[in-house]
């Protein structure tokens, strides 16, 4: 489930809900709506997938 990486990607990096769904989704409520039941469009997930993957290979690498 997608919010299960979130949640292990919010813990991992320290980045507040708020500015992950501003960042990953332009959504700064994104995180909370899945949390409440929501269910993201395939672009949507594959966006979000990707922002996690760069977000962590960027960080790796400083």
């Amino acid at each position: 489930m997608l919010i299960r990486r979130i949640e292990r990607f919010l813990r991992e990096t320290g980045m507040p809900w708020t500015k992950f769904g501003r960042l990953a989704a332009h959504d700064p409520r994104f995180v909370q709506d899945l949390r409440n039941g929501r269910v993201p469009r395939a672009a949507t997930t594959s966006r979000v997938e990707h922002f996690m993957n760069i977000y962590s290979e960027e960080a790796c690498a400083n």
